[in-house]
Order: C-alpha cells, then sequence, then structure tokens
C-alpha cells in the first residue's frame, strides 16, 4: 500500500484546512424554501444514477441463485462437494480487500471517471459469465466481479450530512433493494429464452443483465458529478450554492474540507473501537441480506416449486421489506435516535429466522422469509447511518467506511459457508448462526448507545475534557 497514504505527521482530532468559500463552520443564513430546493435539484441529478448502479450491483452480485435454479446447477454440476459456496465466497475476497483502495482511488481520480469504470468492468464481467463452461471458471469470474464491485458504496456516504443520513441511504438504499427484488421476475423471463441461439436460460440472466450494466455505466460517466468542489466547476452549481453547501456539511460535522489520509491517522482510527464495533453490527446485517438473496430461490424450491415459480415468489418478500425499513427509517430520522431502529429490527430478523427453520407448514416458512428480509434489509442503511452520524474527519470515514462495508462481505463469507448444502432447504446452522449474530448487535448497540449517552451527558455537565469527536458541540447521535 506504499503511495497510498501521503507522508505527514498527524495533528490531532482537529487538524484540518480551510477551503476557498468556506469561511468558517458558522451556518449562513438561508430561507429555507431555498435549501429545500436546492438539496433536491443535487437528489434529482445524484439519487437517480447511483439509486440505479447500486441497484445493478445487487443484481450482478445475487443473480448466480437465480441461474443456479434456472438450470446452471446441472450444467456446472455445483452440487457436487463444496463448489456452491466456494462460487459464493470468493467473490467477498477481493470485496474485502480492495475497498480501502478504492476509497482513496475515488477521492484522487474523481467520481464519475471511477465508477463509470468499474460498473463497465463488472458489467463485463457478468456478460462474460454467460459463456463459461465449468464451475471453477464461473468462480474466477466472481472473484473479478469482487474486486470491481468493491470501490462503489463510499461515494453516497460522502455526500450526505448528519441527521438526513438514514432518510436519504433508505431511500437510496431501499429502492435499490426492489429493483433488486424484481430481478428475480426478470430472470423468470430471460428463462423463457431457453434454446435461444443455442443458449439455455441461465445465460442469458447473466448475458442480458451484463449488458444492461454496461449501458447504464456509460450513462453514468455524463451524470455524475463530484460533490460540492467539481460540480460549481462544471456548472451544476452555482459559486453560491456550492458554498452553501460546503458550509452546510462544515456545520453539520466539520468536515467539509478533506483531509489527507496518513499512516498516522490511519493507525489511530484503527485503535477507535466503535469503528470495530460498527462494523461487526455491519456484517450481522449483511449476512441474512445475503442469505435471503443466495438461498431463499433454493429454500423455496425445495418446497416443491419449479425454480421460474421459485424466483417469482423471491420477489415479495424484497417488497414487503422496502415498506418496513422505510418505516423504521422515517420514524429513527423524526425521533433522531438510531438504536431503536436497529434493536427492533433485529428482532424482526430473528423471528423470520426462527419461522423458516421449525415452521412445518410451507406458507408459515415462506411468510417468515418475509420478516427475515426486512428486518435485515432494514438495518444495512441504518447502521450505515449509526457510524456516519457517530464519527467525523474525511480520513476517518475513509477508513470506518471501508472497515464497515469490509465487514459487510465478512457476513457475504458467512453467508455462504454456514448455509450447508447437505443442510438444504431447511439450513437450521446457517439460520441459527445467523440469529446470533442479531443478537451481537443488539448487544453492540445496546453498549455503544449506553457509551453514546454517558459521553453526552459529561459534555452538557461540561465534565469532558476534550470535545467529541475534536469538535466543540458535537453530540453523539444514540
Amino acid at each position: 500500500m506504499a503511495g497510498i497514504f501521503k507522508e505527514e505527521k498527524l495533528d490531532g482530532e482537529n487538524n484540518h484546512h480551510e477551503e476557498p468559500g468556506v469561511d468558517s463552520p458558522t451556518f449562513q443564513e438561508h430561507d429555507p424554501h431555498y435549501e429545500k430546493v436546492l438539496i433536491r435539484k443535487i437528489d434529482r441529478r445524484l439519487l437517480p444514477i447511483l439509486g440505479a448502479l447500486y441497484s445493478i450491483a445487487l443484481v450482478d452480485r445475487v443473480n448466480v441463485s437465480a441461474a443456479r435454479v434456472a438450470g446452471m446447477d446441472e450444467d456446472l454440476n455445483l452440487s457436487i462437494g463444496d463448489r456452491w459456496s466456494i462460487v459464493l465466497v470468493v467473490f467477498f475476497i477481493p470485496y474485502f480487500i480492495f475497498e480501502l483502495p478504492s476509497n482513496i482511488v475515488l477521492r484522487k481520480v474523481g467520481s464519475a471517471n471511477w465508477l463509470s469504470f468499474i460498473a463497465f468492468a463488472w458489467g463485463t464481467v457478468m456478460l462474460g459469465q454467460g459463456f463459461v463452461k465449468s464451475w471453477d471458471v464461473l468462480a474466477a469470474c466472481r472473484v473479478l466481479l469482487g474486486l470491481f464491485e468493491s470501490g462503489f458504496f463510499p461515494v453516497f456516504t460522502r455526500v450526505v450530512e448528519r441527521f438526513l443520513t438514514l432518510d436519504r441511504l433508505a431511500i437510496f438504499y431501499l429502492v435499490s433493494v426492489l429493483i433488486g427484488g424484481f430481478s428475480s421476475i426478470l430472470a423468470f423471463g430471460l428463462q423463457q429464452m431457453e434454446g435461444t441461439t443455442g443458449l439455455r436460460g441461465w445465460q442469458w440472466i447473466f448475458i442480458i443483465e451484463g449488458l444492461i450494466t454496461q449501458v447504464v455505466a456509460i450513462g453514468a460517466w455524463f451524470v455524475i458529478i463530484d460533490f460540492p468542489d467539481k460540480a460549481t466547476r462544471k456548472g451544476f452549481l452555482s459559486a453560491e450554492e456550492g458554498t452553501f453547501i460546503a458550509q452546510r456539511i462544515q456545520n453539520d460535522r466539520g468536515d467539509a474540507v478533506p483531509d489527507s489520509l496518513t499512516w498516522a491517522k490511519f493507525g489511530q482510527a484503527l485503535l477507535d473501537w466503535k469503528l470495530w464495533a460498527f462494523a461487526l453490527m455491519f456484517a450481522s446485517s449483511t449476512m441474512p441480506a445475503y442469505a435471503f438473496a443466495y438461498f431463499a430461490p433454493v429454500i423455496i424450491h425445495g418446497m416443491g416449486y419449479s425454480g421460474g415459480i421459485a424466483n417469482l415468489m423471491s420477489a415479495p418478500p424484497v417488497v414487503f421489506a422496502v415498506i418496513s425499513a422505510m418505516i423504521f427509517a422515517r420514524i429513527s430520522d423524526r425521533i433522531r435516535m438510531r438504536a431503536p431502529a436497529i434493536f427492533g429490527q433485529c428482532c424482526v430478523v430473528i423471528m423470520g429466522l426462527m419461522m423458516t427453520a421449525y415452521s412445518t407448514n410451507d406458507y408459515v416458512r415462506y411468510v417468515g422469509i418475509f420478516f427475515g428480509t426486512a428486518g435485515c434489509q432494514g438495518n444495512i442503511p441504518a447502521v450505515l447511518a449509526y457510524q456516519s452520524n457517530n464519527i467525523r474527519l474525511q480520513s476517518k470515514r475513509a477508513v470506518g467506511s471501508a472497515l464497515q462495508i469490509g465487514f459487510g462481505a465478512v457476513g457475504g463469507v458467512l453467508a455462504s459457508t454456514t448455509f450447508l448444502a447437505e443442510e438444504a432447504p431447511l439450513y437450521r446452522t446457517g439460520l441459527w448462526v445467523t440469529a446470533a449474530m442479531q443478537l451481537m448487535t443488539i448487544c453492540l448497540a445496546g453498549f455503544t448507545t449506553t457509551f453514546f449517552w454517558i459521553r453526552n451527558k459529561q459534555q452538557a455537565e461540561g465534565r469532558l475534557k476534550k470535545p467529541i469527536e475534536g469538535q466543540e458541540g458535537l453530540r453523539y447521535t444514540l
């Protein structure tokens, strides 16, 4: 990683440089209507294309399960030994390793250039999967897919500020999940191309979805603008609007101006126990999300439905999950607390897991998939926002984001390895490991929230020697 970090000394948590146009952290007075119109202008430009790209990323990493029940299992002999688990797990190794380097490259080459490149690259890999002839080549393609997808998610969290984070993250992420859920219906439609030009239905799933990814990636290069600095230079925002947005972020968390990521700051960030707690909570949220994405079609197929019908029946739980998660997100933003939403959705996941694992009624097991999917999909943006609200400085955010998203890959590894082929379609070991992860999250969220409450109280009483996160007036979000 030599050359990634600048060799400079750590000046402390308050180390940052002033940017022209951001005279102080004091928020300039603006008409609330002006602020609302400006934020909507930015949302209209960025959220649709980022949402489209992330939707495609979600589809491309999990559509292998739809292809499996569409005939790929038999053609590539994926049921032999641990082949299926290997195909799933190899995606997450480069996804974990290259998260931080991708985050740093993003800051150097710009959002439009980097995101368009990696999206086109993973679309090309996806298209190529439609022509594989053996399971080991499929696994190699999954390695490349994980490499290119590792760089996407950090861009969105660079843009939003503290108390709007969960609202926007939830909309952005859950709309992506909704589109991803309907990809199972698309997969069912593509299966009907069985035999066209001599290709199987599962091959067409990869080929068509890969082509869609490439087209969206090309369009993204023309739409995405780095924010807020390059947005003014490219004419999207006026100088006044760019200054206002920069000051808005500066006033909110004191890090509108990027601070260089040095080895000292990298090491100091890794010593912050809160980042590890957030990362573990994120892993326990992504584990059931990947588990249901990869194994729900197999579980439903095991209830006696055909592969095509199993893909169709995988969509309704995702619709329910989006509705549930948005309700939790709205309540959480209104009360300005994250932990209650995390607690509640962990309980929803556990309830769904137990219904799916132990009910003898297939209808009840299917309803369990609804609840399990709802809780975990809602907790992904909730945990992301919980971290975003409670750390500052862009260098620390880069490390925290890489660690958190990297541990999301750990959740994917656990989902791929604990849902054992010999236990299909009940998968009780995997379901119990997933439930244990939710209990861990409840404990971690309880501990961090108690710590944050104590620190806030000490600050209010003037008993803290240093400001919270090095910024005067900042309070932790519970």
